[in-house]
This record gives structure tokens, C-alpha cells and sequence, in this order.
């Protein structure tokens, strides 16, 4: 069975990832590469019922082990789903987040613990991990002034700093965890430069498998 490319990207809340990973979607395209753009929480039907109620603002009283397990569900349908099946297509897969967020956030941010929840999402992704990833940085002080500019916010844009810069934290444990998956990449610059740094890695990712 032929078999396609999957890249995540990971950053802090504001790091620029939907636009970063949109746009690098957009130039794969034009180059006649078969892409497919996805996200998480969600994806799929039942995959975005569960991110309802994660980002939901009015779920503040949200158990952090039920919002790990969530997560963890929401992840499992998406890949059963969506991502799998395009793999097996020979697609190059281009996932907005997906399990470094949940061990950065739910096992570093919640104290739950980094092992706890990777052995929580091992079960869920019956080790399907990516072939890289791509962590876009930021400080939390920019990530926070592009978050303010946003519309409505979700539960998680809406805890403090403190807990943000715990997610940072996790995100920066992770990269020294597993340095030959993901690659970081500095965004704090203007959009066209990220996407350009970010499609460099890409091409790189996806030549063995041409």
C-alpha cells in the first residue's frame, strides 16, 4: 500500500500555525503535490462535536484527565477518519496540531504529566506518529498580543499567562525529547518569510518519499 507523508505543526496559542500551515498547503498545490490540510481538536464530524466541547468558554469547571481524555478521543476518530485513509492514498497530510499539543498542554500545562498523557495517546493513534514536525516559536508575549487580536476566544485562549507560559515550557521539553522529529522554526517574523522557512523543511520531509 502506498503510503503518504504526515507533518504536524505545533507552536504556542498565536504562534501563526493555520496561517503557516494553510499557506504551505497552498504552495505544495500549486507544485501539483496531493495535499491535504486538517486540524485539531476536530477534523471529522465527530471529531469536531468533541472539540465543541473542549473549547467551549462556558466549560471552565472541565476535569483535566476528561479534557486529556477528550482530546485523545477526538484524536482517534480524526485519524480513523481523515488521516489514515489519506496516507493510504499516497497524500502528503498536513495536520494543525495533533499529539505534541496534548503532551504539552494536558500532561506539562495541567501537571498531569508528559508520560501519562503520551501513554494515554499512544492507545488512541495505535503509534501513528508524524514523519515531522514543525514547532513554530514564539514568545509568549507575542503569541499573546496576536491572540488579543482575535475575535471570539476559546476556553484555552482564555487562561492566564502563567498557564501559557507553562505550555511554552512543554513545548520546549518535547524539543529536546525528540530533536530528530521536530524542527523549530522562528515566527516571529512576517508571514511570507514563516511559510518560506516552513516549506524549506517540507521539501526536505518529502523527497525520500518522491
Amino acid at each position: 500500500m502506498k503510503k503518504g507523508v504526515f507533518i504536524t505543526f505545533e507552536g504556542n496559542d498565536g504562534a501563526g500555525k493555520t496561517t503557516v500551515c494553510k499557506g504551505v498547503e497552498a504552495q505544495l498545490k500549486q507544485a501539483g503535490r496531493d495535499v491535504l490540510y486538517t486540524r485539531e481538536p476536530g477534523g471529522s464530524r465527530i471529531a469536531e462535536a468533541i472539540r465543541d466541547l473542549l473549547l467551549d468558554p462556558d466549560n471552565t469547571d472541565m476535569d483535566p484527565r476528561c479534557e486529556a481524555l477528550l482530546y485523545a478521543a477526538s484524536r482517534r476518530q480524526h485519524l480513523v477518519e481523515v488521516i489514515l485513509p489519506a496516507l493510504a492514498e499516497g497524500k502528503i497530510v498536513l495536520c494543525d496540531r495533533f499529539i505534541d499539543s496534548s503532551l504539552a498542554y494536558q500532561g506539562f500545562a495541567r501537571a498531569i504529566g508528559i508520560d501519562a498523557v503520551y501513554a494515554i495517546n499512544r492507545f488512541a493513534i495505535d503509534d501513528c506518529m508524524p514523519d515531522a514536525t514543525i514547532f513554530l516559536s514564539v514568545s509568549t508575549e507575542t503569541g499573546q498580543k496576536r491572540m488579543d487580536l482575535r475575535g471570539d476566544k476559546n476556553r484555552l485562549d482564555l487562561e492566564n499567562s502563567a498557564f501559557h507560559q507553562k505550555v511554552r515550557q512543554g513545548y520546549e521539553e518535547l524539543i529536546r525529547r525528540y530533536p530528530e522529529r521536530i524542527t523549530v522554526i522562528d515566527a516571529e517574523p512576517d508571514q511570507e518569510t514563516v511559510i518560506k522557512a516552513a516549506m524549506q523543511v517540507v521539501r526536505k520531509v518529502v523527497e525520500p518519499y518522491e
